[in-house]
């Protein structure tokens, strides 16, 4: 291993943690009336992970490889869905049942 591929996992594992730490804070600070738009954005990204997992399924030339981008693409798919679920039943609790005006 050179000194360039051992500088490169450093840089990118202080990215990782930068990132993570920036997102929880960030996150801890959303107010509850900002949860739903944030959600359906989410949902958005999740996608577009999706469509990473199926480039790296696609593209993958190892038994293992594939094997990932299989986990990948069903966990993606799974979160994605879910997150729909659950936005659709939060704004489903905003909209009016009909009985307020008899």
């Amino acid at each position: 291993m050179t000194i360039d591929t051992a500088m490169t996992w450093l840089i990118a594992l202080y990215i990782f943690m930068l990132a993570a730490f920036t997102g929880y804070e960030v996150i801890s600070r959303v107010p509850s009336i900002l949860h739903t738009p944030l959600m359906s954005g989410s949902n958005f990204i999740h996608g577009m992970v999706v469509v990473g997992a199926l480039h790296a399924l696609l593209t993958a030339t190892s038994p293992f490889g594939q094997a990932a981008g299989f986990v990948a693409v069903a966990l993606g798919a799974a979160n994605a869905a879910g997150g729909y679920v659950v936005t659709d039943r939060m704004l489903a609790m905003f909209k009016s049942s009909g009985k307020a005006g008899k």
